[in-house]
C-alpha cells in the first residue's frame, strides 16, 4: 500500500470470461439485477440496461438450483443477443445452488458466513479447539469439490464476507469484528492456495464505513504477510439512497482506492440498479486520476498512522466533534436550520460580521474588530507578523503546502489559540493532507486542522462524491477536525448539507437519522424504494437513530450489524420487525408494517414528537 502517491496494489489476475480482473487491467465496474432469475425476459432485459450504462460484470441472486440453473438460460439470450459481459451468482446458505451456477456463469459469490453453517444465531456460544477444527473440516470436504467443479468450467469465485453474516463458530472466537471477517476470508483462501486455484477474488463489507474501512485494509496486510495476492472487490453494503449512499461509498470505497487497494467495485444503492453505473464510475475515474500527478514532498519516515492529540481551542478539536465552517465569502446566504454550521466564514465582508445570527463569523484579518466577541480572525501566510500580536481567543490560520515551514510551526507551537485551516492546492489533495499531518505529528504540533478545499465541479453529484472521497478518506484516517468546503456558485446551504453528510457517513458527528438499506435482488419480495420512502416519511425526524430496511433474511438482521430497529423482508407482502437483532414482530402485514414499526420505536422510548 502506499498513502502519498496512487500506486495500486500488486494483485493477481483472475479470468473471468472475457473480462479478466487484477493486474494491470482496469479497476472493474459491477452491479447487480435487483428481478428474479426465474423472470427470464426482464433479467435479460436488465442485464442489457446494465451492460450499457457500462457495468462490466452484471450479478444476479439464485436462491436454489432452479434459480441457479436458469441463469444459463439468460446467458444464452445475452449471447444471443450480442451481449457477453460476464454473470455472477449471488449465493446464501445453499452450496448445491453454488454448483450448479458453477455450470452457467463465469463467476459465483459464495459467503463464508453461511456456505456450510446455518443462520447465525448470534448468541455467544462456547466452541472448543476440537469443534472449530470440525468447523474448517466441514468446510474443506464442502469447498474442495466445489473448487475442483469451477477449474473444470473455469468458473471464478468470490469469498464474499459480510458484516453481521459471520458464523456462529467464528463468531464465538472473534466476536462480529474485522478480526473475525478476516478470519472467515482466510480459511477460504488458504484452501484455494493449498488447492492451486487461482480464479479466487475477496470482498469484505460493512455497512458501516468505518468497520468496512479497517477490515479491508486489515485483510490486505494480513494478505500480504501470507503472500497473497488475490484481487479485492470493494463495496459499502446497505449504503442506502439518494445522498446518503452516495457520501457512505465514496468515503469508503475511495479511502480504500486512495491506498491502492480495489479492483473492481460495485456501489450499492437503494435505487434501480442501473444508478449504481455511473456513480461508480465517477468515484473510480476521480480516484485514478491520482496516478498522474507528482508525488507529494513528505518526511522520509511516515508514521504508522495520522492521526494525532490536539489541543482544544474554542470549540474546535481535542474531544469536540468535528465543525463545519460554512464559506459565505462569496455571498451571506441564510443557513438552513436542519445543517446549520459552527462557524460562518464571510472573508472581507465587515456588513456580514454582525447579523443578529448567534453563529460565530470567521473574518479576514484585516477586517477583525477586537471588539466582538463572537468574530475571529482568518489569517494568510502574509498576514504571519501579526499573529503573536492579536488578542482573539481562536486565530484561524490558512496554509497550502508552500507555506509550511519549521519556523511557522513552532509559530504555532507558541500560541494555543491557533487553527489551521489546510487549503490544499495539489491535485492529490489527499497525499497532501496526510503529508501535512506527518509534518505536523513528527513536530509535536497539536493545534486542531480544518480540512479546506475548493471545488469548480458544477455538477452536483460529481461534487459531492468528490468532496465525500477526500474529506471522508482524511476523516477516516484521523486527520481533521473540521471541514470547509468552498465553491463560488454553490449555494452554502447545500455544500453544508454534503459537509454533515460525510461526518455522519464516517460516524464522527450524528445530525439525522441513518438509514441502512439494502438495494435489493432477486430475493426482495416488496418494492424497496416506495418502502424506505415510507419509512423515512415516518421516522427522518428521528436524529441519531439507526434503522435498518431490508429486502429479506439473508440481508437481515445480521447485514443490518448495528442498527437500532429493523424492518426486514420475511416472504412476499409479510416483514418482520426487529429491535437490534431480536426479531419481535413477524409476518406483519406490509401495508401496517410501518406504522407497527412506529410503535416499536415508541414502545422502547427511542421516539420523539415532530
Amino acid at each position: 500500500m502506499t498513502f502519498l502517491h496512487y500506486r495500486r496494489r500488486p494483485s493477481s489476475v483472475v479470468r473471468i470470461g472475457n473480462t479478466p480482473l487484477g493486474g494491470d487491467y482496469p479497476v472493474r465496474i459491477q452491479s447487480m439485477a435487483d428481478v428474479s432469475t426465474t423472470d427470464t425476459e426482464a433479467a435479460v432485459q436488465q442485464a442489457i440496461r446494465l451492460i450499457e450504462a457500462g457495468a462490466e460484470y452484471v450479478r444476479f441472486t439464485a436462491q436454489g438450483e432452479r434459480e441457479a440453473r436458469q441463469l444459463g438460460v439468460i446467458r444464452r439470450r445475452l449471447r444471443g443477443q450480442g451481449y457477453d459481459t460476464p454473470l455472477v451468482a449471488d449465493i446464501h446458505f445453499n452450496p448445491k445452488a453454488a454448483d450448479v451456477a458453477a455450470v452457467n456463469v463465469e463467476k459465483v459469490r459464495i459467503n463464508p458466513g453461511n456456505y456450510v453453517d446455518g443462520v447465525t444465531s448470534f448468541r455467544k456460544t462456547a466452541c472448543s479447539d476440537t469443534d472449530y477444527a470440525a468447523g474448517l473440516r466441514k468446510i474443506r470436504d464442502r469447498f474442495i469439490p466445489f473448487i475442483e467443479l469451477c477449474k473444470k468450467h473455469r468458473t471464478a469465485i468470490r469469498i464474499g464476507v459480510n458484516h453481521g453474516s459471520l458464523s456462529d463458530r467464528i463468531m464465538s472466537r472473534y466476536g462480529d469484528t474485522p478480526e473475525g471477517m478476516v478470519a472467515s476470508c482466510m480459511e477460504f483462501l488458504r484452501i484455494c492456495r493449498e488447492e492451486e486455484f487461482p480464479d479466487a477474488v475477496v470482498s469484505i463489507k460493512a455497512s458501516n464505513t468505518v468497520v468496512m474501512v479497517q477490515t479491508v485494509r486489515l485483510l490486505a496486510r494480513t494478505m500480504e504477510a501470507e503472500d497473497m495476492h488475490y484481487p479485492l472487490h470493494l463495496g459499502v453494503t446497505e449504503a442506502g439512497d439518494d445522498e446518503d449512499g452516495r457520501s457512505k461509498s465514496a468515503a469508503g470505497i475511495g479511502a480504500l482506492l486512495a491506498d491502492g487497494i480495489g479492483d473492481t467495485i460495485r456501489v450499492s444503492l437503494s435505487e434501480p440498479p442501473e444508478a449504481e453505473i455511473p456513480v461508480a464510475r465517477k468515484l473510480t475515474d476521480y480516484m485514478l486520476q491520482r496516478k498522474q500527478y507528482a508525488p507529494v514532498e513528505a518526511p522520509d519516515t511516515l508514521p504508522a498512522d495520522f492521526s494525532r492529540p490536539t489541543q482544544t481551542v474554542g470549540r474546535i478539536g481535542g474531544a469536540c466533534p468535528p465543525a463545519v465552517i460554512s464559506d459565505h465569502s462569496h455571498g451571506i446566504c441564510p443557513v438552513d436550520e436542519a445543517n446549520r454550521p459552527d462557524f460562518i466564514y464571510i472573508g472581507a465582508n465587515r456588513a456580514g460580521a454582525e447579523t443578529g445570527d448567534s453563529i460565530p463569523r470567521i473574518v479576514d484579518a484585516d477586517c477583525w474588530d477586537n471588539r466582538s466577541a463572537t468574530t475571529y480572525p482568518y489569517f494568510r501566510a502574509a498576514d504571519m507578523d501579526k499573529l503573536s500580536r492579536c488578542t482573539a481567543v481562536i486565530k484561524f490560520v490558512e496554509l497550502t503546502h508552500c507555506d509550511l515551514s519549521e519556523d511557522r510551526i513552532h509559530l504555532f507551537r507558541q500560541n494555543p489559540s491557533v487553527v489551521i485551516v489546510w487549503n490544499g492546492r495539489h491535485p492529490d489533495y489527499i497525499s497532501e493532507a496526510r503529508a501535512l499531518a506527518c509534518c505536523l505529528k513528527a513536530a509535536k504540533c497539536d493545534a486542531p486542522v480544518i480540512l479546506r478545499r475548493h471545488y469548480a465541479e458544477t455538477d452536483r453529484e460529481t461534487l459531492q462524491l468528490q468532496a465525500a472521497v477526500d474529506f471522508g478518506t482524511l476523516l477516516l484516517d484521523g486527520i481533521g477536525n473540521g471541514l470547509m468546503l468552498s465553491h463560488e456558485k454553490v449555494d452554502s446551504k447545500v455544500t453544508d448539507r454534503y459537509l454533515f453528510g460525510i461526518l455522519q457517513a464516517v460516524r464522527l458527528r450524528i445530525s439525522k437519522t441513518e438509514y441502512i438499506s439494502c438495494p435489493g435482488c432477486g430475493r426482495t419480495l416488496y418494492d424497496l424504494q416506495t418502502t424506505i420512502a415510507r419509512v423515512k416519511a415516518a421516522t427522518s425526524h428521528l436524529k441519531g437513530l439507526k434503522i435498518g430496511i431490508m429486502g429479506c433474511i439473508v440481508n437481515g438482521p445480521g447485514e443490518m450489524a448495528d442498527a437500532d430497529y429493523g424492518y426486514v423482508g420475511a416472504g412476499k407482502g409479510r416483514i418482520n420487525l426487529y429491535k437490534g437483532k431480536e426479531c419481535l414482530s413477524k409476518n406483519i402485514p406490509e401495508e401496517e408494517a410501518v406504522a407497527q414499526l412506529v410503535q416499536l420505536i415508541k414502545e422502547n422510548g427511542d421516539w420523539e414528537s415532530v
